[in-house]
């Protein structure tokens, strides 16, 4: 079962729906109780700012038992957009340390290679470059991409932590893994049938 992280912060329902419509089981996760449940994965979604971000993931009970679960329990993890990025160590974007799953930081994108106005957010449809093959992959059309929405990525400080690329005005990592842990800067729960294949490679694997 599959259980979605609800701690105030993220697109759950359409995570939900997407795996309502696969027939894959799927609950809640909004209180310490629910980690008794069978779960076999997590998603951590989150939308907005970086420090807002944690301050609802620390103003839960959930922080504790979601690090056991994570880092000891070693269950696969998918994190999505600011999900993915409070995996860090730290962002530009506040002052609130990140979950250092991964080791890296979040810092704002670059718009010195960028001429159309607005430059940021970087907001839309874009490709993806694989840095190397992973099962989380498979059957992803890479040239159609997924649908993003963010000012700031992630910078990883060991590169075998890169899953994908992206380009807008520079390279940047639009993905990112270690062990059982996966953080997607892109929204697959907006991004059609990639994100559909991108939600059922995770629950499968």
């Amino acid at each position: 079962m599959i259980g979605i992280l609800d701690y105030g912060s993220g697109n759950i329902n359409a995570i939900g729906n997407i795996y309502s419509r696969l027939n894959v089981p799927h609950c809640l996760v909004s209180k310490v109780a629910d980690f008794e449940k069978p779960l076999s994965r997590i998603v951590l979604a989150g939308v907005g700012a970086f420090d807002h971000t944690m301050k609802l993931l620390k103003g839960t009970e959930l922080l504790e038992p979601l690090n056991e679960i994570v880092l000891s329990r070693k269950l696969p993890t998918l994190g999505v957009c600011v999900g993915m990025q409070i995996m860090a160590k730290r962002s530009a974007e506040g002052s609130n340390s990140g979950l250092s799953w991964i080791d890296g930081e979040v810092v704002r994108m670059s718009t010195a290679g960028l001429n159309s106005k607005p430059l940021l957010p970087h907001m839309g449809w874009n490709s993806i470059e694989p840095v190397g093959a992973h099962p989380i992959l498979e059957g992803i059309d890479m040239e159609k991409g997924f649908y993003f929405l963010h000012s700031f990525c992630f910078r990883c400080n060991d590169k075998q932590n890169v899953l994908t690329r992206t380009f807008y005005g520079e390279s940047f990592v639009s993905s990112v893994f270690r062990d059982n842990i996966f953080g997607f800067q892109f929204h697959p729960e907006k991004s059609h049938s990639n994100g559909i294949r991108l939600l059922e490679n995770f629950a499968k694997l």
